[in-house]
């Protein structure tokens, strides 16, 4: 398996109170996720005002509790629960009244009655006006949570703060705030492993038998966008993908508790948060890219999954000339050459072939689930073909000719081929809802893989693209 993430079957309580910075708090959450944590949020009934529980819902894959009195769908005290289960408490953003009631045990929200009782360590980052957090009594209730409680505090930053001055009072770098809870954690065991004794998970409303956290402790590797072949120094050759469809797949992935990786080349889509990024704008950068990633520093596997979306140009320029070639009337001929085709030569690698697919070198293990995708035109003919020239384990193909399908658009419509010869049509559908469909593939050929693995018998998505 890949290496997972640093919370990795870590419960993180997430305590949000009413600051102006409680919309960071949705950032938080998804770094949080995406170092493996599950998260439970809790909110103060002010925090709801500045960040909608749907969100956090949709997001921490988990009911928000953001009322002292209310009971979980079993009957169970939710806020009791979790203090009980969590394996660390992290208030972000911590206001001026909560510190004061916190330093003094007045429990009339979730946030403060869960840290009284909780033996869990708690990590408070404070944000507020500068001039309020400098203020003696909110001073001395910081120096209460830190020094009689043990409570680890992250310290706020300077900057512009919402009163529009300048001061120490803006909620501090998430990474510090993520490095504090780990740090916090350090060796203790996992407290409830056992899901029964955590807070209920939701059941996605798309798909009530899908587990909303199927790809938990996962590494998937996402390419998205084309390449930009250079021609001279302003000039390349590229195609008209976008990077939509590889940040759905991010996004779905991140969302369903996976670490993603992003290996991004040309792409106008606006970059998903919670996600690695390497750039690549050419073939060669998006070819180093890839090996770079397939081998773990232990010689396993470097990702339990590739979904290659990206549209890698076919062809680069045979020369690239170092200076901007001039305009003439006489025009201008190029030669081109093949880039290679970067899955085939992956799928081949996992396997343990070389170039011409005869053994060359130990396969990968245990090995990653391959998804490839192909943009046709005028059918899909080509499509079966092309899943076993390239060794995959999933073929997604579109005809980009299609409206509202392939390039530059918010839907797509689909057909996944699989290794076994199977073929599923999907409607014309989001973007965000096709890339779910996809890792519904993902999970379940992971699954199959893993306990072929226990049981020693063939995976389904060990080699049978091959």
């Amino acid at each position: 398996m890949s290496e997972p993430g640093r919370l990795a079957g870590r419960l993180v309580a997430l305590g949000i109170t009413g600051s102006i910075a409680a919309f960071k708090a949705v950032d938080l959450l998804r770094l949080l996720r995406a170092e493996g944590a599950d998260v439970v949020v809790l909110m103060t009934p002010s925090a709801t005002r500045f960040v909608a529980p749907l969100t956090l819902a949709a997001l921490s894959r988990r009911p928000v509790d953001a009322d002292v009195l209310d009971l979980l769908p079993d009957g169970r005290i939710g806020h009791v629960i979790t203090a009980d289960a969590a394996d660390v408490v992290i208030v972000a953003p911590a206001t001026a009244h909560w510190l004061g009631a916190m330093a003094h045990g007045l429990a009339a929200d979730v946030v403060t009655a869960t840290c009284l009782a909780t033996s869990a360590p708690v990590v408070v980052a404070p944000a507020m006006d500068g001039d309020m957090y400098a203020h003696p009594a909110t001073q001395a209730n910081v120096r209460i949570l830190r020094d009689s409680f043990g409570y680890r505090i992250v310290e706020p930053e300077a900057g512009s703060l919402a009163s529009g001055q300048v001061g120490i009072g803006r909620l501090a770098a998430l990474e510090r705030i993520v490095d504090a809870a780990i740090d916090a954690i350090g060796a203790r065991p996992i407290r409830k492993p056992d899901p029964a004794d955590r807070p209920p998970r939701l059941i996605d409303a798309d798909d009530p038998a899908r587990d909303a956290d199927d790809l938990a402790g996962r590494h998937l590797v996402v390419t998205a966008g084309g390449t930009a072949e250079p021609i001279d120094p302003v000039r390349f050759i590229g195609n008209r993908s976008t990077g939509a469809m590889g940040f759905a797949v991010c996004e779905a992935a991140r969302d369903r508790g996976a670490r993603v990786t992003l290996i991004a080349g040309t792409v106008s889509a606006p970059i998903p948060s919670g996600v690695k990024l390497l750039r690549a704008e050419t073939a060669a950068d998006m070819q180093a890219a890839l090996a770079s990633l397939v081998l773990a520093p232990t010689g396993a596997a470097g990702f339990d999954a590739l979904v290659m979306t990206a549209a890698v140009a076919d062809f680069r320029p045979a020369v690239t000339n170092p200076t901007k070639i001039p305009r003439t009337g006489a025009g201008l001929t190029l030669e081109l050459r093949a880039n290679p085709d970067l899955l085939a030569g992956l799928g081949r690698r996992v396997d343990g072939l070389d170039e011409t697919g005869a053994p060359g070198g130990a396969p990968i293990v245990p090995r990653p689930v391959l998804v490839g995708f192909a943009a046709e035109t005028g059918g899909l003919e080509r499509a079966a073909a092309k899943l076993r020239a390239k060794r995959v384990d999933l073929l997604v193909a579109n005809d980009v000719g299609e409206p509202g399908s392939g390039f530059g658009t918010s839907t797509n419509r689909v057909t996944l081929f699989a290794a076994d010869g199977g073929s599923e049509a999907l409607p014309l559908l989001p973007k965000r809802v096709v890339a779910d469909r996809i890792l519904d593939r993902v999970a379940a050929l992971l699954d199959a893989r893993d306990a072929a693995a226990q049981t020693g018998a063939t995976s389904a998505a060990g080699g049978t693209a091959s």
